[in-house]
């Protein structure tokens, strides 16, 4: 009879115990068992592309450079009926592409599906250009969308996406190092052609 009374007693306090075991963590592991997964993370927002945010379009100042070649421009200049006459006498006459045209930024001023390189205009001298064109990489290949004759130019995008030239104005006993006059002109896109917003000349040292 003792006996009987006993056993359920006992029973009841294992039971107990291993509830309490259970309920602050330490209960029973059964070995090769994967462990119970956490809270699942909140779903992040939608990748950005290359780091650009939703909403924010690319920075037409860190566009890939496209690979259209020199000898491909050269072509589509030439056949450029609205090309300046200047230009085309250089190309004309230029029997090494490398030494009349040079490569200059990709960028995406015109905020389109087609970036566009810059082509600076030389003559044999590669330290001195006299100006440049806007060339779009097209599936056809690449058209001229803009163009500039004048000496020394720079050419880069703002962060808004307009195109800034920077050029240099001489005096007739100015150095080709140093013009008497820096230009600094700023074009926008309309979306049909570039028009000249601003202008401004800042003088030399």
């Amino acid at each position: 009879m003792r006996a009987r009374q006993i056993l359920p007693a006992a029973l009841a306090v294992v039971a107990l115990t291993l509830a309490a075991g259970c309920a602050n963590g330490t209960g029973l592991r059964v070995e090769g068992a994967e462990p119970a997964a956490g809270p699942s993370p909140a779903p992040s927002a939608s990748p950005s592309i290359k780091g650009f945010g939703e909403t924010q379009t690319p920075d037409p100042r860190r566009t890939p450079p496209v690979t259209v070649s020199l000898a491909q421009v050269r072509l589509k200049l030439l056949a450029d009926k609205k090309l300046e006459t200047f230009f085309r006498d250089i190309l004309k006459s230029c029997t090494l592409v490398e030494r009349c045209m040079s490569r200059g930024p990709t960028l995406n001023v015109t905020k389109s599906a087609y970036p566009q390189l810059v082509v600076y205009i030389h003559t044999a001298d590669l330290d001195f250009n006299y100006g440049a064109v806007l060339m779009a990489a097209e599936p056809t290949g690449p058209r001229r969308i803009w163009g500039l004759r004048a000496e020394q130019t720079k050419i880069s995008a703002s962060q808004s996406g307009k195109l800034v030239v920077e050029s240099g104005v001489y005096a007739a006993d100015d150095k080709v190092c140093c013009p008497s006059v820096t230009r600094i002109q700023v074009y926008r896109w309309t979306g049909r052609q570039m028009i000249l917003e601003s202008s401004q000349d800042q003088k030399g040292d």
